[in-house]
């Protein structure tokens, strides 16, 4: 019997990473920076510096695609907003639409935002996504099959990698809270703690958490730091777990633990939200 052969592409998008420790973005061999644009005031124009830091030749496709965030951080993609969410797709411009890059080489993609002076105030949002392009053999060029009696199937993965681009137009009156902080020893080895980041306003927010341990006799320690966490418009909300140190000596059942989000700054970050919880 002659065998069946079936390829199937299975497409799958990775959402920039919100936690991500530097102001780059690297998922398998392409490298972003930056990884997230904002327009805001006079800017009209940035560039993203794409890498290939890989062995192999790739190719990638770039679009714009649509994303809701959930109120766990999670995106699910989407073609229509809801209310209070604007997309920025239609004030965005690139080039190039498709990159080649072989490896170690290195390409820049230029972004210009236009026809922004008439609309309303309030942040647009869409985000920019990197496809990858399987390469496909030449033709005339088969498969070897050894078993032609069975029906084979070849999974070819498709990789992306998407980064938010946010254009704002005029002040923001966003502002942010902590609440409903609690503490969980899972399996009695692994301290998480739980909060909401509580989100008003027209814009949405954007920084770092750091968690003190701070004891009964007044000792601070650091036991988790979490670096680019947002929280985007429409979403009044959004539910944070958070691992937490277990490798210091700390007793998590007295004491009390600092959480503190502050905006990402090159020169004075600025406190946008804060909570304390009593432990026992």
């Amino acid at each position: 019997m002659q065998a069946l052969y079936f390829i199937v592409f299975l497409s799958g998008m990775i959402v920039v990473t919100l936690f991500s420790s530097t102001s780059l973005m690297a998922q398998g061999n392409l490298m972003i920076i930056p990884r997230r644009v904002v327009f805001e005031g006079s800017k009209r124009s940035q560039t993203l510096n794409l890498a290939n830091t890989g062995m192999d030749t790739a190719r990638y496709n770039i679009s714009i695609v649509h994303y809701r965030m959930k109120e766990n951080g999670a995106f699910e993609e989407i073609t229509q907003p809801d209310s209070g969410e604007n997309f920025a797709d239609k004030y965005i411009r690139f080039f190039p639409r498709s990159v080649f890059l072989a490896p170690n080489e290195s390409q820049v993609v230029k972004l210009q935002v236009t026809g922004t002076d008439q609309i309303s105030p309030g942040e647009y949002r869409s985000h920019i996504y990197f496809r990858a392009v399987p390469f496909e053999k030449p033709l005339g060029e088969k498969e070897v099959l050894k078993d032609t009696t069975s029906i084979s199937v070849k999974l070819v993965p498709i990789f992306g990698i998407t980064i938010p681009v946010i254009i704002r137009v005029g002040e923001s009156t966003a502002r942010v809270s902590i609440s409903d902080v609690s503490f969980e020893m899972v399996n009695d080895t692994m301290p998480i703690v739980k909060m909401a980041f509580n989100r008003t306003g027209n814009m949405s927010v954007y920084g770092d958490i750091v968690i003190d341990y701070i004891s009964p006799q007044g000792k601070v320690l650091r036991v988790s730091y979490i670096q680019g966490m947002a929280v985007y418009t429409p979403n009044p909300v959004r539910r944070l777990k958070v691992d937490i140190d277990r490798t210091l000596d700390i007793d998590y059942s007295k004491g009390k633990l600092h959480v503190v989000y502050t905006s990402q700054s090159d020169t004075k970050p600025e406190t946008l939200a804060e909570a304390e919880l009593l432990l026992h």
